[in-house]
């Protein structure tokens, strides 16, 4: 039985994420959910890092199922993260899920990563359309990273949102630091920084010629600063950073209506 078909009972839950659907964070993602709902997966084919929201314009996007049991549905699709949300929604889901979850992302998603993330994009994304939408992060980019001490933490705020929601419009961008165990769990806002030196220029042998390749370094004094998510990260609590998809201003509203309205 499909449980996209399925009606009453457990919650349904779409999860994705930016790293594939083979990617070790994903599997343990619905290892942990499996108990608190019917989940339906529909992942990316291969990596999409740092896609954000992008969509794809310029090619058919396909999909295909890979494995169905009781509460679970597994899907891949050769679009980017976002496509996937929306193409879940579009083709596989028989109504609106209950919570989507993006993740586990193998990768620090704090500060301003969280512009570029593919797993935040599928966040982003499902808020847009009105759903509980949170995603998950480990400052840990190996393939075989260690999930293991996620499992309660990720359970106990999925099982927070199902219960109680989340206000309109916000999301919810959660990011463990690489330990055994964790502090605790801290709200926090989102730290200042930048990257620089992002581009590394290389040599194509035989022939010369350059090419370059994306690396840098983030700067930025938001771990120092109590109350951001750098700063819980480096202090062993899980970072919890409730994001606002309406990117409106409104501080500088008055300012600008003076100087530019008139």
């Amino acid at each position: 039985m499909n449980i996209a078909k399925m009606k009453g009972g457990k919650p349904l839950i779409l999860i994705s994420n930016d790293d594939g659907f083979e990617a070790k964070g994903i599997r343990e993602l619905v290892r942990f959910l499996r108990p608190l709902g019917h989940l339906v997966v529909m992942a990316p084919d291969g990596p999409r890092s740092g896609m954000a929201c992008s969509i794809t314009s310029d090619r058919p996007v396909v999909y295909h199922q890979l494995a169905e049991e009781y509460g679970l549905s597994v899907y891949k699709c050769s679009g980017t993260p976002v496509d996937c949300v929306k193409l879940a929604s579009s083709e596989v889901l028989h109504r609106q899920p209950d919570l989507i979850v993006g993740g586990i992302n193998h990768g620090d998603n704090s500060a301003i990563n969280v512009h570029y993330s593919g797993t935040m994009g599928v966040v982003i994304e499902g808020c847009l359309r009105g759903i509980p939408s949170v995603g998950f992060s480990l400052c840990n980019h190996a393939a075989d990273a260690d999930f293991s001490p996620l499992e309660e933490p990720v359970c106990r705020i999925v099982s927070c949102v199902l219960q109680g929601g989340l206000p309109e419009g916000v999301c919810l961008n959660v990011n463990f630091p690489l330990a055994a165990s964790f502090k605790g769990i801290r709200i926090c806002r989102q730290a200042r920084g930048r990257w620089v030196n992002e581009w590394e220029k290389r040599q194509r042998p035989p022939h010369g010629g350059d090419y370059f390749w994306l690396t840098g370094n983030f700067v930025g004094d938001g771990a120092a600063e109590e109350g951001t998510d750098r700063w819980a990260l480096r202090e062993g609590y899980v970072a919890v950073t409730p994001i606002s998809v309406d990117m409106t201003a409104h501080a500088a509203l008055d300012r600008l209506k003076e100087q530019i309205q008139g």
